[in-house]
């Protein structure tokens, strides 16, 4: 796989095999730094598993994957350095406070604890966060919830974010301000990665890439597809 600078994320023949069955079957794909990239397509069609190796959860059968200039090595950990992962759900714990949650997440990555402090701060200004830090989680509406969710998954400040369905079971306007701290994090160098089953979650990207039976079956704009 040649080197590239403007490149956060590339993939060449990627192969996940279990058994006879191909989960992910000779993909190939590149995403630039600072693009807001969809990864579309059903249950089955291959897009987890594609993320899995991705974040470096998951050892491919065959093929390469590089993120942020490095390749999947021993366990993944030096992928998993560079990339964040929001769920759709189980991302936060509704029986613990906002800062409670943030503090377990940055111990999970074993953060400095003044670097945590700043990093924070800086996250929750990011998101224009008005409560208590002191809230209970439970207490939150969806649309918060999901922002704080972002916050955590930015703590370690990764070079790509996963982001899983961001936006299901949240307002229309929940969605809209969700998808303007997006394109801020664009705009601010960051690659972000947006999966979903459907077209208008992701219709905001740079780049969409539909999967299909383990393949990649089209991959364009918007507008092209």
């Amino acid at each position: 796989m040649s080197s590239d600078a403007n490149k956060a994320v590339l993939v060449s023949h990627l192969l996940v095999q279990f058994g006879e069955f191909k989960a992910v079957n000779d993909i190939s794909f590149s995403v630039d730094k600072g693009e807001i990239f969809g990864f579309l397509g059903a249950n089955g069609a291959g897009k987890t598993t594609s993320i899995r190796v991705i974040c470096g959860l998951l050892k491919p059968t065959a093929g390469e994957v590089s993120v942020g200039g490095e390749v999947f090595k021993g366990n993944g950990d030096n992928l998993k350095k560079k990339v964040g992962y929001m769920s759709q759900k189980f991302t936060l714990y509704d029986d613990l406070t906002v800062a409670e949650n943030l503090e377990f997440t940055a111990s999970l990555r074993k953060l400095d604890q003044d670097y945590f402090e700043e990093r924070k701060k800086y996250l929750l200004d990011f998101i224009q966060f008005e409560y208590s830090e002191k809230s209970f989680v439970r207490d939150l509406s969806g649309g918060i919830k999901q922002q704080v969710a972002l916050v955590a998954s930015l703590l370690h400040d990764p070079e790509v974010i996963f982001l899983d369905e961001p936006t299901a079971g949240v307002t229309p306007v929940s969605r809209a301000l969700f998808w303007s701290l997006i394109q801020k994090l664009a705009d601010h160098g960051k690659t972000v990665f947006v999966t979903s089953h459907y077209m208008d979650e992701v219709e905001h990207c740079h780049r969409i890439a539909l999967m299909r039976g383990g393949e990649i079956i089209a991959l364009d704009t918007p507008k092209g597809l």
